[in-house]
């Protein structure tokens, strides 16, 4: 005698094989091929179908579809096959594929939960959200007692803004399983989406009479009436919260927002010192407030509130690095660098392992000119973070600085042989090369240096300037010195250093009358009254003839400090001498 395909495959197939009978199973066989089975085809479909399985349990796929294909071959009503190869396609991000099998499944076992639950899964992967609907029916006829099916077919309503079957589906849910804060959220959801704001808020005053201690229904109401801009009514709510438990940080924190969005710019403001008191707010939050604030810097009286936060901050957590590394920004923010430091010392203590925290501290020991500092911070945070460039090169500035070149070209040349894309960076120590080389003597090397640093970043003006003296000193390439110091001038307009060295440069090409009109901007640009330019000023006057002016600018080069043999002859025999 043949049966059917469901019949000899033992009343249908489930997700892990063959599927045991259920009590009360609708075990009526459904032919969708209508294509009979010999007792011969029963026993290859159940070898194929369990070789299939077992290719798949050690990630063999291609083999196992393989080998659930030739069961769909020989018996097309196998659903237990279909539902395998929909989660193998599913694996391979084929979903169409994927769909159209579990909708095959479906249609040959109605009856089957997994087969329906993986096609509703498929349809809201797609957004096919009008499909859900039939989905859940279906669920909800197999198994009317599991709130799950109701919940998510409510959630598919809402989506299609069908919200009054939403909340007749929610109240289901609550007769099957009770109320639930889940409940209550995706209600207010709905009841917002209507425009409902009374409804929303007595469903939570609700709430907060079955539970009067719970503060996070007074927060939800709070935020109801804050986001359809009913300030006043928010406020007190808060308020009425905030008698129940004065110390939670987060009802002060909400106070702040609503505050804050009212204009109340004081009140908010002592409603984040008060959360920022307390312990239990998480650091990293109010780090996060506090960051708020660079936006609006530098107003003043942002940076100022700014640290005053975060010096609650240190204060309230006086174990955290972060909030000692919040501190010494704000420090350094409002120009309190010795307390910014200390700040940072101690961050570095609590942790070693925040490099930023170490290149903040040397950087102002830098600004500070000290040099020993930076130099022991600076080494310090390289036993940490050795292949650090900007480390490198920061604590080489600080040899530079101390005249100790060759220490200082170890460690420039470290900071260029660890990073190969920051040009900023690159332009900067290579130029810096370029100075100590010089201060060595090197000049090969130190024009080498200076031109690679051009390379990263040709409108340095410092580099084009140093270079162009250097370069000048040495009388050589003044062709190429001129360019460069006019360029720097260029770059940088009104600086007295950078005019004096392009004066220089025109004099040694015996271009006196230019050489004249730089470096009287030069002098008016110079706040340091220096002796040598005034000195080189009395040299162009003396060689465009005019020699009472000449010996008048040497006289006060003299009294402003200058020194030199030279010097005096030039004025004891009124001429220039080299």
């Amino acid at each position: 005698m043949k049966l059917t395909a469901l019949i000899i495959l033992g009343l249908g197939l489930s997700v892990a094989g063959f599927a045991q009978d259920k009590p009360g199973r609708d075990n009526t066989a459904i032919i969708i091929a209508g294509k009979p089975l010999t007792y011969a085809d029963s026993g290859l479909v159940k070898q194929l179908f369990f070789s299939a399985l077992r290719e798949k349990t050690v990630d063999n796929y291609k083999l196992a579809s393989e080998f659930f294909n030739r069961v769909l071959q020989i018996d097309p009503a196998n659903d237990a096959s279909m539902f395998e190869l929909a989660n193998l396609e599913k694996m391979q991000n084929n979903q169409k594929s994927s769909r159209v099998l579990l909708e095959r499944a479906v249609t040959v076992n109605p009856n089957n939960e997994w087969y329906w639950i993986a096609l509703a899964d498929s349809y809201e992967k797609s957004n096919d959200i009008g499909k859900l609907e039939n989905v859940f029916n279906e669920l909800i006829r197999i198994n009317p007692d599991k709130p799950d099916y109701y919940y998510d077919k409510a959630n598919a309503f809402t989506i299609q803004k069908k919200y009054d079957e939403a909340l007749k589906l929610y109240d289901k849910v609550e007769e099957l399983a009770g109320p639930s804060d889940d409940l209550l959220v995706n209600r207010q959801k709905v009841y917002l989406k209507q425009g409902n704001i009374n409804k929303a808020a007595a469903a939570l005053e609700k709430a907060i009479a079955t539970d009067p201690g719970q503060l996070k229904y007074y927060l939800m109401l709070a935020e109801v009436y804050n986001s359809n801009n009913l300030n006043d009514k928010a406020t007190a709510v808060l308020e009425r919260a905030k008698k129940l438990s004065p110390n939670n940080g987060t009802l002060h924190l909400a106070l702040a927002d609503i505050y804050r969005e009212k204009k109340n710019y004081e009140a908010s403001f002592h409603e984040l010192e008060i959360a920022f008191a307390i312990p239990d707010i998480d650091v990293e939050q109010k780090i996060r407030i506090i960051l708020g604030y660079i936006p609006k810097f530098p107003e003043a009286n942002a940076k100022a509130s700014a640290l005053a936060l975060s010096k609650i901050i240190a204060a309230t957590h006086p174990g955290s690095n972060k909030a000692f590394a919040i501190y010494g920004d704000m420090l350094l923010q409002n120009e309190k660098l010795k307390e910014a430091k200390e700040a940072y010392k101690k961050s570095i203590e609590l942790n070693s392992q925040a490099y930023i925290v170490h290149e903040q501290l040397v950087r102002i020991e830098l600004g500070e000119n000290d040099y020993d500092g930076a130099i022991k911070d600076g080494e310090n945070a390289l036993s940490y973070f050795p292949n650090q460039a900007w480390m490198n090169y920061l604590v080489g500035i600080a040899w530079q600085q101390k005249k100790d070149f060759n220490k200082a070209v170890s460690y420039f040349q470290n900071a260029t042989s660890l990073e190969a894309q920051d040009k900023d960076l690159l332009s900067q120590t290579y130029s810096a090369l370029g100075d100590c080389y010089h201060a060595l003597s090197d000049n090969k090397k130190s024009d080498a240096a200076y031109d690679k640093a051009l390379t990263y970043n040709p409108d340095n003006a410092f580099t084009l300037n140093n270079y162009a003296y250097y370069l000048s000193l040495r009388n050589e390439q003044l062709v190429k010195a001129a360019q460069m110091s006019k360029r720097s001038n260029e770059l940088q307009v009104n600086t007295a250093s950078f005019e004096d060295t392009y004066a220089w440069i025109l004099f040694k090409q015996k271009n006196y009358s230019e050489a004249k009109l730089w470096i009287e901007k030069s002098l008016i640009h110079d706040k340091s009254a220096s002796s040598v330019k005034t000195e080189h000023y009395g040299d162009i006057m003396y060689l465009l003839g005019n020699v009472d002016a000449a010996v008048q600018q040497w006289i006060k080069a003299k009294t402003q400090g200058a020194a030199s043999p030279v010097l005096d002859r030039k004025i004891n025999e009124k001429k220039y001498i080299e």
